[in-house]
């Protein structure tokens, strides 16, 4: 075996780091990129036609409303990007990785602000005996405004980490054996 070939990983999360990381990385981050822009959507509906926050329910809480009430849908978006930022760690290397890490980390908090919400909604319990759920920093920053923060600070590392990691170094492809940032080689002549 020559230096510059390596064995992959094996397993379901080896192949989704190596072979298939370039995949699953673009089919994530569509869906996440696609989460925010609600989120944003939302925010203009609010503040850019002075709708009301019960009527501004981004592009896909129009034709379905209960999207947006549903406590489990929001918890269950959470835990899975949760999963998904986990999952597709190994894929990135050096600046990459912290960048990621980072997204993961607030990720982590965010997912616990909805695990909360998420508890009072099934519960009855509310958080500073308000009348609907609340999570910690809802207590001091309206819902809408929160998550549109939490969703910003959360992909904003990703889409940098994505960046870098689309530029990785041989070395750094090396190490986490992704292809993602490979040079493409030349179609063989038939």
């Amino acid at each position: 075996m020559s230096t510059s070939e390596f064995v992959r990983p094996a397993g379901f999360l080896g192949n989704l780091n190596s072979r298939n990381h370039h995949r699953a990385l673009a089919v994530f981050m569509i869906i996440v990129v696609a989460h925010w822009a609600e989120h944003i959507v939302q925010a203009v509906q609010i503040y850019g036609f002075g709708w009301p926050t019960t009527r501004a329910r981004g592009v896909l809480g129009m034709p379905f409303p209960w999207l947006i009430s549903q406590e489990w849908l929001h918890y269950g978006y959470a835990l899975v990007m949760l999963a998904f930022l986990w999952a597709l760690r190994k894929g990135f290397a050096g600046r990459s990785r912290q960048w990621w890490n980072l997204a993961l980390a607030l990720q982590f908090w965010h997912h616990i602000e909805h695990l909360l919400l998420f508890i009072q909604a099934q519960s009855g319990w509310r958080l500073g005996g308000g009348k609907v759920p609340s999570s910690i920093v809802q207590l001091l920053i309206p819902r809408v405004e929160l998550h549109l923060f939490y969703n910003t600070i959360v992909t904003i590392p990703m889409i940098i980490a994505v960046v870098l990691h689309r530029r990785a170094s041989a070395a750094e492809r090396e190490l986490t054996q992704c292809l993602c940032g490979a040079p493409k080689q030349p179609a063989l002549a038939a």
